[in-house]
């Protein structure tokens, strides 16, 4: 066999192998643990935290076909492991959804959330401009695009950036 029959197939191996490993981290529905990281659509998160077709279909209404992208860190793991009842947290979520597209809700929206402790009902707007979600987080960004109104920023905490919430080393 020519050095370069061998090479190839070594190459075609190898790049088999790391698009398969990638692709078996992604769950049926969308979500790979081990990198933090959801890709899915609306209907298919709610199924993987649901389960229930009718239930998320009425819930998600028009966003159901939606395109999310979610990203969060290991201390939302620990947080979601411990019921959120061991803080602080130095916690963080990153949402994306994208429904701009035939059959989807024809709106896009990006939300970044941090864990704050206890800051009020949900939607309390707090002083830097963000608001409370959840009872103890903060909706440090939210903005978006709607059907026929343009772009629309919802909120944005000053400062905005993840880091700026956590005493990091």
């Amino acid at each position: 066999m020519s050095k370069k029959i061998i090479v190839f197939l070594f190459l075609l191996v190898l790049f088999l192998g790391l698009t398969t490993a990638a692709r078996a981290g992604f769950d049926e529905f969308g979500y790979n643990d081990k990198a933090r990281i959801f890709n899915g659509t609306g209907l298919s998160w709610c199924m993987g935290k649901v389960g229930d077709a009718a239930w998320c279909e009425s819930y998600l209404g028009i966003y159901k076909n939606d395109k999310i992208v979610m990203k969060w860190n290991a201390e939302w793991d620990r947080g979601n492991a411990e019921n959120w009842a061991n803080p602080p947290y130095k916690a963080w979520e990153d949402n994306e959804w994208n429904g701009k597209f035939k059959g989807g809700s024809g709106e896009t929206w990006h939300y970044k959330i941090v864990w704050v402790g206890p800051c009020g009902a949900d939607y309390t707007p707090l002083t830097n401009g963000g608001y409370c979600l959840w009872g103890q987080f903060e909706v440090i960004m939210s903005q978006g695009s709607t059907k026929g109104e343009g772009h629309t920023w919802e909120t944005k905490a000053k400062p905005a950036g993840y880091g700026a919430y956590f005493n990091l080393p």
